[in-house]
């Protein structure tokens, strides 16, 4: 039987890998396009890990920091896509 515990454990590790592979992407990314999407990829991928630490830790005060977080994410992206459209 497959342990609960080990899979919370397992997908922390491939959110880090993910986190890692957007970091670079972030960094080298050939245009500014690039690091808007990987800045995006990095938000979503540390959601997934403090939603991941509310439920270990067991206080759910961690899932409102994730969802305004989000949303602070969510209105950032859109800002500086306006700003590369050149309509803001």
């Amino acid at each position: 039987m497959i342990n609960p515990e080990m899979i919370i454990h397992v997908a922390v590790a491939i959110m880090g890998l993910a986190m890692f592979l957007a970091m670079i992407r972030f960094v080298k990314g050939p245009s500014v396009v690039d690091r808007v999407v990987a800045f995006d990829s990095l938000t979503v991928t540390s959601l997934v890990i403090i939603s991941i630490i509310a439920v270990l830790s067991n206080r759910m005060i961690y899932f409102d920091v994730a969802i305004v977080y989000g949303l602070l994410s969510f209105i950032g992206v859109i800002v500086v896509a306006k700003y590369l459209k050149k309509g803001l």
